[in-house]
């Protein structure tokens, strides 16, 4: 049996011993808090072999979702946390004879002032997810971009006209729905940039070819403001009836946390 020499990090976070009563992460493995003394910073941990976690695409994310579930629980109880991404382990130093306990408690000592800055900084805050496209189809019925006089009389064109003319329609529809898109989008960023502490752009997760992009967002939001945002979403999808809008969260905030393990923290790889 390979010994449990390392320690599996899930996220920093202040230290509150109670914090993670009761929550388990990956495989339901229970999940413990570990002070770092004079720091004022704990890590939410597991006990766990020195090698990375390893299995085909299912099981991780079946992990990954574990280990999501377990981070948001317990930023739930304290208001306030590093997430660390899949497969952070910390190793002990057989060399040293320093632990696993012993090497984290170093890292974070050497960057105490950068993670309880961020800890402070993020307290209160939940990051949000947007998604906004135009369904080309709809906006061009609105605006009249489909119809073109070649087209009202089509019924005794060949086939190979027709599917020229559909093609011409489709490509009229999709210049259109760039164009607007451009616009929604520089107003839509202005507006959430004037309720929202931080917007940082992502690539867009929701990939339908009848769809323009319009925005892909990460937001850093205070509690207290998500209903501003949903107010913006709703005033943009009230002016734009073709907006088609994905609005998820509110999660720990993964894209905003800054502070990644350098050594002597291993990053494995899954």
């Amino acid at each position: 049996m390979t010994e449990n020499t390392a320690l599996y990090v899930y996220a920093l976070l202040p230290d509150r011993p109670d914090a993670a009563e009761g929550v388990t992460g990956l495989d339901g493995r229970p999940l413990r808090v570990v002070a770092v003394p004079g720091t004022g910073v704990a890590a939410l941990v597991h006990e766990a072999a020195p090698t990375p976690f390893q299995g085909d695409d299912d099981r991780v994310r079946r992990w990954v979702a574990e280990q999501s579930e377990a981070v948001t629980t317990v930023w739930e109880r304290v208001g306030s946390v590093l997430p660390m991404t899949f497969n952070v382990l910390v190793a002990a130093d057989t060399a040293s004879g320093r632990t696993a306990e012993q090497r984290l408690g170093d890292w974070v000592r050497d960057q105490e002032a950068d993670v309880t800055g961020q800890l402070e900084a993020l307290s209160g805050r939940c990051e949000l997810r947007v998604e906004v496209t135009l369904d080309r189809e709809a906006a061009a019925a609105a605006d009249g971009t489909a119809t073109d006089p070649e087209e009202t009389e089509t019924g005794a064109r060949s086939p190979g006209m027709r599917r020229l003319l559909a093609k011409q329609r489709e490509q009229r529809e999709k210049n259109a729905a760039g164009q607007v898109a451009d616009t929604l989008h520089a107003g839509l960023r202005r507006r959430l940039l004037a309720v929202v502490e931080d917007l940082r752009d992502r690539g867009a997760t929701h990939r339908d070819p009848a769809e323009t992009d319009v925005l892909s967002a990460a937001l850093l939001v205070r509690r207290e403001d998500i209903d501003s945002v949903g107010a913006v979403l709703s005033d943009a999808q009230a002016g734009q009836p073709a907006l088609r809008i994905r609005f998820l969260g509110p999660w720990p905030p993964y894209s905003f946390a800054e502070t990644r393990p350098q050594a002597p923290v291993e990053h494995a790889a899954g």
